[in-house]
């Protein structure tokens, strides 16, 4: 249990060891549930829960505050992380009830059996008062759930935003102290998270100017006491801005796409241009993810396995179909042997990229010089189009 300010505790759970979300997205610093509870004159409210398999810290928490009675619990998400415990604070408090939006309330009805009559449905922009203090609901839909929104404590302006800003990290300092940390962790987050939803989350920013805010409280990670920090980045990030940088996920069989990646990245860098090639057979999916964050192209580098891209390949490119980054040029290169359909599978399954597919480069076998001076014509052509875009 944590003091955020006077009658206001960060209440949640540290979950240090988790190293993956979703069956999914690493998790190289674990990561938190943030759970928060505030004490008006007249009544009592936490604001979203946490995990399941957290519940106990939780839990002791609150029996920190003797003869505590919870009033409202507050659900600015659906999603069991933050969810998940609602049915033991509600057995535990029954006179308590949840407070949320009515798509919120038929998730929770439907994820975790939540009686309907133990609900409050409340409207965007409606107030709840405890008394001395009084909370405002924002929703904010599609970041990243339909019925997402943010708590608003009107008199100590601070935003309680849930995934928003959140990040995915465990750490014994509720404040975040460590700026360039904190971006690390929150750029991870919203490349993983965040970015499929870049439109909605760029408009909920502009919701959000009509509010005076002076810290910023997610379900993940750690408190912003500036929030001007988070909110910065977050309107860099979903911009159409893009550096001058090439992310190339590869793999490699033989040899022969290693030799190709690699005179790639040489002949790119002479062109000033920053390259990030990751090996898929070990890398980190999250690197990827938070590079494809600004740069202007991705190359897509794959052998052929039975006719098709290495499945490593296949899934790198289901993966950057679904986070869909702003990337304004898209390359693919193709090693094979006896035939290969990997260009046209590879096309079609970028359905959602809406930037230009630079002409794929197919080279049979082992490259020869002749093709190794194709490559260094496509690095030409790269370099070209980024000076289009005046980011060179």
């Amino acid at each position: 249990m944590k003091k955020i300010i006077e009658n206001v505790y960060s209440v949640g759970a540290i979950h240090w060891d988790r190293r993956l979300f979703d069956e999914l997205i690493p998790l190289p610093d674990g990561t938190s549930y943030n759970a928060y509870l505030i004490m008006g004159s007249e009544k009592t409210a936490l604001i979203d829960t946490v995990d399941p398999a957290t519940k106990e810290q939780l839990i002791n928490h609150l029996k920190e505050f003797k003869g505590l009675k919870i009033d409202y619990i507050i659900s600015n998400h659906a999603e069991q992380d933050h969810s998940g415990t609602i049915p033991d604070i509600l057995e535990a408090n029954p006179e308590a009830r949840v407070v949320t939006n009515k798509k919120c309330m038929e998730l929770l009805i439907k994820l975790l059996h939540i009686p309907s009559e133990r609900f409050i449905t409340i409207e965007d922009g409606e107030i709840l008062s405890l008394g001395d203090r009084t909370l405002k609901f924002i929703f904010t839909p599609w970041v990243h759930w339909p019925e997402t929104m943010c708590t608003y404590l009107a008199e100590d302006k601070i935003l309680f935003s849930c995934d928003f800003f959140g990040a995915h990290t465990a750490s014994p300092e509720t404040f975040v102290k460590d700026l360039s940390k904190a971006e690390e962790s929150a750029k991870r987050y919203y490349a993983e998270i965040m970015m499929p939803f870049r439109n909605f989350i760029s408009s909920n920013l502009k919701k959000l100017e009509e509010y005076d805010i002076k810290i910023i409280a997610p379900s993940h990670g750690q408190v912003y006491s500036d929030p001007n920090f988070i909110i910065a980045l977050y309107r860099d990030w979903v911009s159409d801005a893009v550096k001058n940088e090439v992310v190339i996920p590869y793999v490699s069989m033989h040899g022969s796409t290693k030799v190709i990646v690699e005179k790639l990245t040489e002949a790119l860098m002479e062109r000033g241009i920053d390259v990030y090639p990751f090996n898929l057979s070990h890398a980190d999916i999250g690197e990827i993810a938070i590079k494809t964050v600004d740069s202007a192209t991705i190359v897509i580098a794959t052998p052929t396995v039975l006719a098709g891209p290495h499945p490593l390949t296949a899934y790198i490119t289901i993966f950057l179909n679904a986070t869909k980054p702003k990337t304004k040029f898209m390359g693919i290169i193709n090693s094979y042997g006896w035939g290969s359909i990997t260009v046209n599978w590879l096309t079609q399954h970028l359905s959602n990229f809406k930037g230009e597919f630079i002409e794929p480069l197919e080279i049979k076998g082992l490259p020869t010089e002749e093709d190794l001076d194709k490559v260094n014509k496509l690095a030409e052509k790269i370099h070209t189009m980024h000076k289009s875009l005046g980011i060179t």
